[in-house]
């Protein structure tokens, strides 16, 4: 918004919808909005939400997609957390085509760039064995796409990526030229 970005927001149930129905609900308020750019930044499972959004509905306007700690592989810790009684209550419908893998490979001709995290303070700490680097919840390695166009790595945690200033900046340089700047 600091940098004359129009936002709207979507949010949407984890736990009672899976990425894929969040997806249609996602393209239905897509549908009202007025632009001819749109760009999209995700952090965590909003990242595989995007992801079903551009196979399932993929006559996008243009724009570019930042996924901020997304998952985009299968993710250790939620395979941990579902191992676990009562784990797959915790994290619902968000394992279904999701969390757990099952995710449409990115074939979008809007350039994705994905940003990880590196500091280890999150969900993670109480699953033990979550490959490092990592941001305390998702891998570094999680995070990295097919067909991305850019990965940049921060010194934040999982939920740190929606805070930072750095990452800020590297969220409008990408919407605005394709690329991470070398930090």
């Amino acid at each position: 918004k600091n940098h004359g970005y129009q936002i709207s927001h979507f949010r949407y149930n984890s736990l009672t919808k899976s990425p894929r129905e969040n997806s249609y609900l996602l393209s239905k308020q897509i549908e009202k909005l007025d632009s001819p750019v749109i760009h999209f930044v995700c952090h965590s499972l909003g990242g595989l939400v995007i992801r079903h959004l551009f196979y399932d509905y993929p006559d996008q306007k243009p724009g570019r997609v930042v996924t901020l700690g997304t998952p985009h592989k299968p993710s250790y810790c939620a395979y941990k957390i579902t191992r676990a009684p009562l784990g797959t209550l915790l994290l619902g419908k968000s394992v279904e085509d999701g969390l757990l893998g099952n995710v449409p490979k990115w074939t979008s001709s809007h350039d994705l760039g994905c940003i990880a995290g590196t500091l280890r303070l999150g969900l993670g700490m109480l699953v033990s064995g979550v490959p490092r680097p990592n941001d305390g919840t998702v891998s570094v390695e999680e995070t990295r796409a097919d067909n991305m166009k850019d990965h940049a790595i921060v010194k934040v945690s999982h939920f740190g990526l929606l805070l930072s200033p750095a990452v800020s900046s590297l969220t409008t340089e990408f919407l605005s030229q394709g690329r991470f700047p070398s930090i």
